[in-house]
Formats: structure tokens, C-alpha cells, sequence
């Protein structure tokens, strides 16, 4: 936040783009990380509960909350920064999580969270995430549509 010289977290748009083309002004990333979480862990617990599947909850739940981590530089309100023109969140956000410390297993939920790259989820945690997030913007997109396909 302080690098992005972020003061107030909850005002930070979810996608500016997006936000733009379908006049969904209202939209914040802290609602959409919350719906990414919880989407995430309980696709978690149901595939423990009803599979066996051995996962990590802690990357399904620390990989929801940093899987946009970088938005705060991508963006400064609802303009686009360089960082977003010229590198894109997922990578960008690989960054900020190993600059943070964080596992690698960590950076790849955020590299591999998005079509806006090649690599794709190599661990169930991942795989989680991503499904969680496409979904979680899909309900965000619906809002302003009546076909997903369109947008």
C-alpha cells in the first residue's frame, strides 16, 4: 500500500478496465479478494470432504488474498499505470510476494491465477484459485450482462 501510495484499501477498483467497459463502477478489489477466498476454500473443503484430496488450505487461503496483490500498483484509482501496460498483475505479483517473503508455491497461484498468462496451474491449490477467480468475476461481470460470452 505504501508503495502504490494506497491510504484506504477498501476504495482500490477491482478491474478498472472491465469497470470501464461495462459501467460497473462500484466494484472494489477487497469485495472481489473476499469472493475469490471464499469461493476457494470452500472448493477446498468439499474436495477434502468428498475426494480425500491432499491440499494445502493455508495456499488455498493465502493464494486467494495475494492472488491480485499487484493491482495496487497497476493501477492509481481508474487509470492504468505502467506497471499494468507494460507487465500485467500476474507478473508484477510475482514480485511483490517474493519481495514479501512469501513461498514460491505462493507466486505461482499469482503467475498461474489468469489467462493473461502461459503458465498454468501446476498444484490443486492453484487450480483452486483460478477456478475460484474466473468465477468471482464472472458474478461480478453478470451484473452488466446477460451472456458471459459477450465480455
Amino acid at each position: 500500500m505504501a508503495d502504490a501510495d494506497v491510504d484506504d484499501l477498501t476504495r482500490v477498483p477491482w478491474f478498472p478496465p472491465v469497470q470501464r467497459d461495462l459501467d460497473l463502477s462500484g466494484e472494489y478489489l477487497v469485495g472481489h479478494v473476499r469472493d475469490v477466498t471464499a469461493c476457494a476454500v470452500c472448493l477446498a473443503e468439499t474436495l477434502v470432504e468428498r475426494r480425500g484430496t491432499d491440499l494445502s488450505l493455508d495456499h488455498v487461503v493465502a493464494g486467494a488474498l495475494v492472488h491480485d496483490v499487484s493491482k495496487l500498483a497497476e493501477f492509481d484509482g481508474m487509470e492504468s499505470t505502467p506497471v499494468h501496460d507494460l507487465l500485467g498483475h500476474p507478473y508484477y505479483g510475482v514480485h511483490v510476494v517474493e519481495r514479501a517473503g512469501l513461498p514460491v508455491e505462493l507466486a505461482h497461484v499469482v503467475l498461474s491465477h489468469t489467462s493473461r498468462t502461459a503458465v498454468e496451474p501446476a498444484t490443486i491449490e492453484a487450480a483452486i484459485v483460478r477456478r475460484a477467480d474466473e468465477v468471482a468475476a464472472s458474478a461480478i461481470r453478470w451484473c452488466a450482462t446477460d451472456d458471459l460470452r459477450t465480455v
